[in-house]
């Protein structure tokens, strides 16, 4: 059977092996592999595939096809969706937040600021808030930007690290952002009126890439050099560290038929890789909300 059918369609036996990774059997994907999300209907998405200003959607079924390729030389970054089921996407090339309709499949500029250096991820809350974070990596900086659900920009934090992995909590108070070459996650607290960073998470050695939170507001890092996803309680402390069959593991996410499924875009090897996890990822569970 199709690996990846087996993984996100076929039921689980209850003593599975969790956080063990295999790959994707789905080729085509560039250096610059990136952004992986699933929408509600289980179709997964990714950057880079064939050429870097291509997004990729895998049917559940594990059909991969070219969903869109963004116009005027934009490439795409991380992904979300709303809950209508617009995607977002970040547009590190053209300083841009995207917006695409996926009916339709009209690409639009969602949110845009001159000031952007490279916008590299996004988080989404429940009401519909997306946050993008903007490294400069010419100086070892960078800033978080706030975009309102109609598409008004601000800039939220400036004077951080290298900002790069982005994820607000389930309940909606914490927002994470990771710093690669500083090597610590910092987290914001959304209900203060002027939200500061504080230290979440240091780390000694390797980079930092992707996050996603599940339900239980557990955080899964990309490790990018170290070849690793590492699982943090909302405490900071070190649950797992799952090896992902590659050195250059670049963004994560959660979902699948019970949203379970871990999904790593892996640079050095140019894939997807996958593994099962024990608690669903928070945007699955957004998607069974009435």
């Amino acid at each position: 059977m199709h690996l990846l059918v087996m993984l996100l369609c076929v039921a689980v036996a209850t003593d599975e092996a969790l956080y063990k990774a295999e790959p994707v059997p789905v080729e085509g994907f560039t250096a610059g592999v990136e952004g992986p999300a699933f929408d509600c209907a289980g179709n997964l998405f990714a950057v880079a595939y064939r050429k870097p200003e291509n997004i990729a959607r895998i049917s559940p079924e594990g059909t991969a096809e070219v969903f869109v390729t963004l116009p005027n030389g934009s490439c795409g970054n991380g992904i979300v969706f709303d809950s209508a089921g617009k995607m977002y996407v970040a547009d590190y090339k053209n300083h841009n937040i995207l917006r695409i309709d996926p009916a339709s499949k009209a690409i639009s500029v969602f949110a845009h600021d001159d000031r952007m250096h490279q916008p590299n991820d996004l988080a989404i809350s429940a009401d519909g808030t997306i946050f993008a974070s903007d490294p400069d990596w010419d100086h070892n900086r960078g800033q978080v930007w706030r975009a309102s659900p109609d598409g008004k920009l601000e800039l939220f934090a400036a004077d951080l690290g290298t900002a790069n992995g982005i994820e607000v909590s389930p309940d909606g108070k914490t927002l994470y952002v990771n710093e690669t070459v500083q090597r610590r996650i910092v987290k914001f607290d959304l209900t203060a009126n002027r939200p500061q960073p504080s230290l979440f998470k240091s780390f000694s050695d390797f980079g930092l890439d992707g996050m996603r939170c599940d339900v239980k507001g557990n955080l899964y890092v990309a490790r990018f050099g170290k070849g690793t996803v590492a699982k943090l309680s909302p405490g900071g402390e070190m649950l797992q560290e799952i090896k992902v069959l590659g050195a250059k593991p670049s963004n994560v996410c959660l979902g699948g038929p019970d949203g379970r499924t871990a999904i790593v875009t892996e640079m050095e090897n140019k894939r997807l890789v996958t593994f099962r996890v024990d608690e669903p990822g928070q945007a699955w569970a957004r998607c069974r909300r009435p």
